[in-house]
């Protein structure tokens, strides 16, 4: 049983959220998420795949992989229009959208910037 005040451990690995309401309660659940809007034939999104394990395990944030083929609606509801799409998530608010293949520093640098 936990105690009423412990925080939420942050997931080492990416964690596929299918649909809205997975990803708002992930959103809910941590201070920074990460969700990284793909495609299993998209090029860039597989080169990628690396990088958000990587930060995943080292870093603060809980990252989400969504699946734009299967969850449309929710990539058009955050106005994802190109894969890779990473939407960055800080106490609840939309704080960063990155579109395309990003390194891995630019990346854990934006994740500790809203860490804190």
């Amino acid at each position: 049983m936990m105690a009423p005040d412990t925080e939420t451990v942050t997931p080492d690995e990416p964690l596929h959220v299918d649909g809205e309401a997975e990803l708002d309660a992930l959103v809910a659940d941590h201070d920074v998420v990460l969700a990284d809007f793909y495609a299993d034939w998209c090029g860039p999104c597989q080169m990628l795949e690396p990088t958000v394990e990587t930060l995943a395990a080292e870093t603060g944030a809980a990252v989400a992989k969504v699946d734009v083929d299967a969850n449309q609606e929710l990539a058009a509801a955050y106005g994802v229009r190109g894969v890779p799409s990473l939407i960055l998530f800080a106490d609840g608010a939309n704080v960063e959208e990155i579109v395309g293949l990003t390194g891995e520093d630019e990346l854990r640098a934006l994740i500790e910037t809203h860490a804190e």
